[in-house]
């Protein structure tokens, strides 16, 4: 009996061992990983950003420097653009532009937006399914794909590098398996060289902030009856508009993946029903009740028409 019962032990341990490991490699848990890995290490990326616009070359350092995350965005061809995080301060350098700072905790587009995501919360309304491993920037990768259950969004494949967790290769996809973006990384480093190289930065002088504008919060005459699955409001916003000269009302909807906007001004003359896509962005336009609905933002055509159909006029909000 005694014996039977240590084979008993020995298995239960065996199974909840595996039951941990195998928690811990789930492809939810490795976009975790990796979302940690990429705000935590000292790290520097050469990498290319493929889209229908073109070919970019860039290089990203990243470092965190007695608790603050420094980062540098260069872009490698062409007039010299170069973008600096020094904590939540993002400073913009631009050609024939004075460079100024803006308030954030990261830079934009210097990485995927899905590195920054909170893939728990994610988990809700997006199915991680792994698709096995390759090779990218001579680093064995698990490759997982991204998607969201209710088919109203595009969808993701990443490759995360097995030893350090960095995303190495992100494929924005459309409806059709067609590749919308392409990032990729050509080589890489992962060491105490890159936070030596940004100490520079911790004195450095940055450029004077800009304020940015609040918007008037008042209460909408319209609404939006229907939205994809985790979508919420985030924030919204009247403001005039200098180059068009009306006023616009704005909603800002994301689900942490992937966002949106609804804006509804007056129509006038100018104001045509049309749809716009470029590369991820769609801008979808229809004229209703006097008034000029546009959806903006990452999403497919068919989402966004429907999100216009279901705006709503007379429902204050």
């Amino acid at each position: 009996m005694k014996q039977l019962w240590c084979a008993v032990s020995l298995m239960a341990g065996s199974l909840i061992y595996s039951s941990v490991a195998l928690a811990d490699t789930t492809p939810g848990a490795l976009l975790q990983q990796m979302e940690q890995a990429s705000q935590s290490l000292n790290y520097e990326f050469a990498y290319i950003n493929v889209s229908r616009l073109g070919i970019e070359s860039l290089r990203y350092r990243h470092a965190v420097l007695n608790n603050k995350v420094y980062a540098q965005m260069l872009q490698m061809d062409g007039p010299r653009r170069e973008i600096i995080q020094r904590g939540n301060e993002i400073s913009y350098f631009e050609p024939g532009l004075m460079p100024f700072t803006l308030p954030g905790d990261h830079i934009v587009d210097a990485l995927p937006s899905l590195v920054y995501a909170n893939f728990q919360k994610l988990a809700a309304t997006y199915d991680f399914v792994s698709v096995g491993h390759t090779r990218i920037a001579d680093q064995m990768c698990e490759v997982i794909r991204i998607v969201a259950r209710d088919g109203t969004r595009y969808s993701y494949i990443v490759w995360v590098d097995s030893d350090t967790r960095l995303p190495l290769r992100v494929d924005l996809l459309d409806h059709d398996g067609e590749t919308l973006e392409q990032y990729r990384v050509v080589s890489f480093a992962v060491d105490d060289g890159v936070r030596r190289m940004m100490q520079g930065l911790e004195k450095a002088n940055l450029p004077p902030s800009l304020s940015v504008p609040v918007g008037d919060n008042s209460t909408f005459n319209w609404s939006v009856s229907w939205l994809p699955d985790g979508m919420q409001q985030v924030t919204q916003s009247r403001r005039q508009i200098p180059s068009l000269n009306k006023l616009v009302e704005s909603r800002l909807y994301s689900d942490g993946l992937f966002s949106f906007s609804v804006n509804v001004g007056a129509a006038d003359k100018n104001s045509v029903p049309q749809l716009l896509r470029t590369g991820r962005r769609t801008v979808q336009t229809e004229i209703r009740n006097n008034a000029e609905i546009t959806v903006v933002g990452e999403l497919p055509p068919s989402t966004a028409k429907r999100i216009a159909d279901g705006v709503n006029f007379g429902v204050a909000r």
